[in-house]
């Protein structure tokens, strides 16, 4: 059964087919054309609310069950030994404090607290005091409620790290690796006479180069976190931290092996690439120059599995409102069921949101076999926490990734710069 992103992501596809059958039919000249795109239209659209529906009953059923295992939860939680409820003395009355601090021990469990704690919460009880809870006189004292999950902004970082788009090794150790090269494309064949001995000067003899992966280190800094903030947290810090530092050393890897100078860093496949194309326009395309840099790449590398446009998300929404010149879209939707990726000029492409933008000089789009990037990794990305004898008690947490990255063959991958 299909998750509800998927789904949701389903419910877009087939949103943006129908636009796209509606933006045919207002263009088309034929009537009969005309009816058959107005079909398509409603049975995407129809599509789109089947999709609707299906959404919606799974999110219905995805929150009854969340509530039901919420409810077992704080049943187990209540009948655990060892917990360490907020009590009351004896002969002494609950208070709201009283029941906001076995609130926050429960972790916003209610059902795990003590009942006459909980009574206090269910009537919703305040205390009430000359001093009121706008004003310095006392609104500092009155607990605030907070949430058990906190919201994470997120941004995508790109597919340079993917070993699905390009070439992988995977070391221990970060010694240079050295990787020859030939190019022999240009070195034509000799029409042979009878009875004439061989030209034997060297003049074809094959030349070698070779491309060299070094290992750059990169890290996130320290991050200290005391025992208090750890302890208090209503989730769980230190967890959520890791996978932060995880996403800002991914976001980096992807930067330098896009635009990095290569110098001291990965040479990246934009600096690495050949020039494709030079557009006419400083901020603008046309489907010409897209056709011009894509046959700029030799067949040969355009037959790989892994050859690809890639551009920044703003660039590819300039890219999808290019038509041809019978009005239809360059851009085409696939079929994430059948595995079919979007393509555009009937290539996939890959969003990568460290590409340049599409401004004056500047080199938005590239194309090309990426299975002739090698990304050379040294191990796996690393984030962990140490106890610091400096900073106890709490504790220290980190990330550290060790990388480099080099275009092999600058023919496979070209790029269009703006002019």
């Amino acid at each position: 059964m299909p998750t509800i992103k998927e789904l949701r992501e389903q419910m877009a596809k087939a949103a943006t087919e129908a636009r796209s059958l509606l933006d045919q039919a207002a263009t088309e000249k034929d009537p009969a054309r005309v009816a058959d795109l107005e079909k398509q239209h409603d049975k995407a659209m129809a599509d789109f609310d089947a999709l609707s529906a299906r959404a919606e009953r799974l999110q219905k059923q995805e929150e009854a069950e969340r509530r039901a295992n919420d409810a077992s939860e704080a049943d187990r939680r209540a009948k655990r030994p060892g917990v360490d409820p907020v009590t009351v003395a004896p002969g002494g009355e609950a208070t709201y404090r009283d029941a906001f601090r076995a609130y926050l021990r429960a972790q916003g469990q209610v059902g795990a607290m003590e009942p006459n704690l909980r009574a206090i919460l269910d009537q919703g009880f305040m205390e009430v005091r000359a001093q009121t809870t706008g004003t310095t006189a006392g609104g500092y004292t009155v607990p605030t409620e907070m949430a058990t999950f906190i919201v994470k902004s997120m941004a995508a970082w790109g597919p340079m790290y993917d070993p699905g788009v390009t070439s992988e090794i995977v070391t221990s150790g970060g010694n240079q690796i050295t990787i020859p090269t030939v190019d022999d494309t240009t070195v034509a064949v000799a029409k042979h006479t009878e009875g004439t001995t061989l030209t034997d000067d060297g003049g074809v003899d094959a030349t070698f180069g070779q491309k060299v992966l070094d290992a750059y280190p990169f890290n996130t800094e320290w991050i200290r976190v005391s025992k208090e903030l750890a302890d208090d947290s209503a989730f769980n810090i230190e967890q959520f931290l890791g996978e932060l530092l995880g996403e800002r050393l991914a976001r980096r890897a992807n930067t330098e092996l896009t635009t990095g100078d290569g110098s001291g860093d990965p040479n990246g496949v934009v600096t690495a690439s050949s020039l494709g194309k030079t557009a006419a326009a400083a901020a603008a395309f046309t489907v010409d120059e897209l056709i011009d840099l894509m046959h700029a790449v030799n067949p040969a590398y355009r037959a790989s599995p892994r050859c690809r446009w890639m551009m920044n998300d703003t660039t590819m929404a300039m890219l999808r409102k290019l038509k041809y010149g019978d009005g239809t879209y360059i851009w085409q939707m696939g079929n994430i069921q059948a595995g079919v990726p979007d393509t555009l000029l009937g290539m996939p492409y890959s969003i990568n949101q460290a590409m340049p933008a599409a401004t004056t000089g500047l080199k938005p789009i590239v194309f090309g076999d990426f299975g002739k990037y090698y990304v050379r990794k040294v191990g796996l990305p690393m984030v962990g926490a140490i106890q610091d004898k400096d900073f106890w008690p709490g504790f220290g947490i980190a990330g550290y990734i060790r990388f480099d990255g080099e275009l092999a063959d600058t023919a496979a991958v070209k790029h269009l710069i703006m002019a």
